[in-house]
């Protein structure tokens, strides 16, 4: 159960409904809630109705029902005066017994069938504690909306199963249901409580020792009442609780009695009993014939006599007769009460004469003296001690540990720990460690440690809060453990000085609001101490003693060393994700072709190898890209950088898409057969990827794949598409071809790339998430950033194990305005008509300052078009970003540039384009080549 209490807001409500739409529901509840939810679909119960089963036959003899009877009473007077109640339902979600805080909801709660008998297990009724709590096998609560069924939405309810002691097996459920406005955190203390003091009794009734003990003080009555009979003197011997005369103890009876038993010595103490009556308890030693040694406590009433009978106990009670199992009697006695005086302080059961008793019969009398408690010293509570221990560090092995993140383990720590050993629990520890980083020196007093977790009920105390960095003085319980890297056990904190000098007035008023007990454990992991966990009582009475300390070290070194797994985790994460970002664009190249926005999300788990590229390529055309590499981790960062790298090598040659993804995959396998063989090598080497080329000339958009997820197209109008694209096999695969697919992209068209973490999750269909992404993207009005925030909005992925990547481009056009082409006769006297014509065409863009070098490039490259090529041959000039000048021919061969000796009479001309202009280069076409050159505008003014 966590900390957050009250009604759950909209998002619970407004996912219910969505559940009983038939839509999916993607967050909201907690996942136990929406399980539930969902279980109770596929029972058909009906959220509009109330039919919970009735059984009238209940077995209320029943050891559950005996045992938990005195604690529902004590209940009861905790919530008298409220709209609360209290309930206790069998294994099978039936309700037994029933307490309620005003006399009036009782009738209330018998018209809506919220009464004993009626069943409420979950395919019975519905989502609602007891049956989560019954389906869970662990503490539950229910909130308002989380409720499945209209009529119970206005409760908030609390469940705690109870357990046998002895065999661990399920024996019911203690609930509190209140109205959602009242619930407060007290609750769910309360009822943990309430089902430990159940089970201490359901173990109490079991004990042979302490019956054996019973029949020794009865048998020791009835010699005194023959012996006093026979001599004519009226003795009446002590009678057992509720025996005859109807008689119960009240409750401070009962738990001083115990408190007697446990001391194990002879006493005699007064009680005041309220309304000017006092009873004194005598405290008396008990030894069975077995050897068997224990004590008896007897209530002496002086302000009036009280009726009673004398019990008979024999041998077979308790003990199941042959013939099957048979109903245990009410008259049953069951051992005392456990070590302290909580809510499972109460006396043993009332027992009357038993059949097959032997023995004089006892008579009818009036007396003083009544029977409080049998018990041997400690047994009771040991066998409770060390069942709750085991039960706490087998619960604790499964849910610490659960992630490998240092703030989610310490939490889990302290979750772990209360209320079964602390009322409050905090973990503080070093920065360095909530870095991933070991910390640099020794952790001494001093030493400044941030308060990582904190759990239990705290209201009105005054305590650091979660963030807060400080340092303990050297006289504190904290740092005295961390000096002798054990637990330190402060029993008694009114008595202790040096925790009280940390603080001195937050800690009287912490001991004023009832901390009295701790337990300050180092948490150390591997010979390194990582901070150091407080345990607290409250309110839990008694103090902490050696045994609890022992525990607290247990479960503070299995802690640790998940601390420190988490720890390690963090920095090697940190690592690759360092590395990583490091690989990826920082910011976006600048080109016209498209605006761009994207997202890239790292795994909550482990870091992935995806990568995003936008390469600015030869005439105003643009390249996207979007690949992942296989695994997680360094290995996979470290290839992702390679591979991102061979990408933009690939990308300034041109290639077409098919070409580019054959080349990747061959380098691919190279990487593959260059491994070492060594431990970080196990994993083979693979990735998908997406390339895709866009030219805003022709508004086409050229695109391989190598097994990557298809992109998705957003029409200008709204229509949404997913493009059928060959697959092509994934990257180091090898011996298979690549094929390129060709999509028109108008302008103001959305072409959107992701990686497969954005639509697979192990709670959502791949077909539903890729129905999601396209509703997002049904917005063709949206800029590309809004585009990212909707699709993130619409497939949220706060635990993903996959790295999620997010490239969404909206598409421009080159305006025919800023195009010039000319087709050149394959005559040299051709050069100086174009020439001429791009030097009207400078002149009307405005671009005089650029006419002598675009008039060298342009007769370098077309003579040399004209003589070494065959046509067609085609110039082109593009006002983009950069002045572009473009020669095309048919040829296929690629010019090179060359140093000419100073006796050459040619060979200068591409020396010349290389010095004048910014950038230049060759691309192949399927006709031939394009001969290109750029010159940025900014230096023309």
């Amino acid at each position: 159960m966590t900390d957050d209490w009250g009604d759950p807001d909209l998002v619970t409500a407004r996912a219910r409904e969505r559940l009983l739409s038939g839509e999916v529901v993607l967050g909201g509840p907690r996942g136990a809630i929406l399980s539930s939810w969902q279980r109770c679909q596929l029972l058909a119960i009906n959220p509009d109705g109330w039919a919970p089963p009735y059984e009238a036959d209940l077995d209320l003899d029943a050891p559950l029902v005996r045992a938990a009877g005195p604690t529902l009473d004590w209940l009861q007077s905790r919530i008298t005066g409220t709209r609360a109640r209290v309930s206790l339902a069998d294994n099978q979600g039936r309700k037994l017994l029933r307490r309620v805080g005003e006399p009036s909801l009782a009738g209330r709660l018998d018209a809506v069938s919220d009464a004993p008998g009626f069943g409420f297990a979950e395919h019975a009724v519905g989502t609602n504690a007891i049956g989560l709590a019954l389906v869970e096998r662990r503490p539950c609560r229910v909130l308002g909306a989380e409720h499945f069924t209209e009529h119970t939405q206005h409760d908030a309810c609390v469940s705690v199963p109870i357990r046998n002691p002895l065999d661990g097996h399920l024996e019911g459920v203690i609930d509190f249901a209140c109205d959602v406005a009242d619930v407060t955190p007290e609750a769910e203390y309360l009822m943990y409580e309430a089902g430990h003091a159940i089970e201490r009794r359901i173990l109490e009734q079991a004990s042979e020792r302490e019956r054996a003990l019973l029949r020794t003080y009865v048998a020791a009555e009835r010699r005194v009442h023959a012996l006093a009979h026979s001599a004519g003197t009226p003795v009446a011997p002590g009678a057992l609780p509720g025996g005859g005369g109807g008689y119960e103890a009240p409750p401070i009876l009962r738990e001083k009695a115990a408190e007697l038993v446990g001391a194990g010595r002879r006493a005699a103490v007064e009680v005041p009993l309220g309304h000017g009556l006092t009873a004194t308890l005598l405290c008396r030693p008990l030894v069975t014939a077995s050897g068997v040694a224990g004590f008896a406590v007897e209530a002496l009433f002086p302000d009036g006599p009280l009726q009673h009978v004398t019990p008979s106990v024999p041998d077979t009670v308790g003990v199941p007769q042959p013939g099957g199992p048979q109903r245990a009697s009410a008259d049953t006695p069951p051992t005392p009460r456990p070590r302290r005086p909580d809510p499972a302080s109460y006396a043993m059961a009332g027992t009357p004469d038993l059949p097959g008793a032997t023995g004089p019969a006892a008579p009818h009398r009036t007396t003083g003296v009544q029977l409080i408690s049998v018990g041997e010293q400690g047994i009771g509570r040991l066998a409770v001690a060390s069942r709750r221990r085991l039960r706490l560090l087998i619960e604790a092995a499964a849910h610490i540990g659960t992630t490998l993140d240092v703030t989610r383990t310490a939490e889990e720590l302290v979750r772990a720990a209360v209320p079964e050993l602390a009322d409050l629990a905090m973990v503080d520890l070093a920065e360095p460690v909530l870095r991933g980083e070991e910390p640099g020196s020794a952790i001494e007093a001093g030493t400044m440690l941030r308060r990582t977790a904190l759990h239990g009920f705290h209201e009105g105390l005054s305590l650091y809060p979660v963030g807060h960095v400080a340092g303990f003085l050297a006289t504190t319980p904290q740092a005295r453990c961390l000096a002798a890297g054990r637990a330190v056990l402060e029993a008694d904190l009114s008595a202790a000085p040096g925790w009280k000098a940390q603080d001195p007035e937050g800690v009287e008023r912490n001991l004023a609001q009832g901390i009295h007990s701790l337990i300050a454990v180092p948490l150390i992991a591997r010979g390194v101490t990582l901070g150091v966990a407080s345990f607290y009582r409250r309110t839990q009475p008694e103090p902490y003693e050696e045994d609890d300390a022992a525990l607290a070290s247990e479960l503070a070194t299995r802690a640790a060393l998940c601390l420190d797994n988490a720890r390690r985790y963090t920095r090697e994460r940190a690592t690759a994700l360092t590395l990583q970002r490091s690989l990826l664009p920082r910011e976006l190249p600048e080109q016209s072709a498209v605006e761009v926005a994207h997202r890239y999300l790292p795994a909550q788990a482990d870091v992935g190898g995806d990568w995003f590229d936008v390469i600015p390529l030869s005439g105003a055309r643009v390249a996207l890209v979007v690949g992942d590499v296989v695994g997680h981790g360094l290995h996979a960062a470290v290839t992702m950088g390679r591979l991102r790298t061979a990408v933009h090598s690939f990308a300034t040659l041109d290639l077409a898409p098919d070409e580019l993804l054959a080349r990747l995959d061959d380098l691919v396998i190279d990487f593959d057969r260059s491994r070492t063989g060594g431990p970080d090598d196990a994993e083979i080497i693979g990735a998908t990827c997406l390339y895709a080329v866009y030219d805003p000339v022709s508004q086409s958009c050229t695109l391989a794949r190598a097994a990557h997820p298809p992109p998705v197209v957003v029409h200008p109008d709204g229509r949404v598409e997913t493009p059928d694209l060959p697959a092509g096999p994934p990257l180091g695969l090898g011996g298979l071809p690549f094929e390129t697919g060709e999509l028109r992209l108008p302008e103001g068209s959305q072409l959107v790339l992701y990686s497969d973490g954005l639509i697979e999750d192990r709670d959502r269909d791949i077909d539903d998430s890729l129905d999601l992404l396209h509703r997002a993207l049904a917005h063709p009005d949206r800029t590309p950033e809004q585009t990212c925030r909707a699709v993130l909005d619409a497939l949220p992925t706060p635990h993903s194990s996959d790295d999620v990547t997010l490239l969404v481009a909206r598409t421009r056009a080159l305006p025919p305005a800023d195009i010039a082409r000319w087709d050149v006769p394959d005559d040299p006297a051709a050069v100086s008509d174009i020439r001429a014509a791009a030097l009207r065409q400078l002149s009307e863009w405005g671009l005089d300052e650029a006419a002598f070098t675009t008039e060298l490039v342009l007769s370098e490259l077309v003579s040399n078009a004209i003589r070494h090529a065959k046509g067609p041959i085609q110039v082109r000039l593009l006002r983009d970003r950069t002045l572009i000048c473009e020669v095309s021919d048919g040829s296929s061969t690629a010019p090179h540039l060359r140093h000419a000796a100073d006796t050459d009479e040619g060979g200068r001309g591409l020396f010349l384009v290389a010095q004048l202009a910014d950038r230049w280069g060759t691309r192949y076409t399927s006709h031939g080549k394009v001969i290109w050159a750029s010159q940025p505008l900014d230096r023309h003014g």
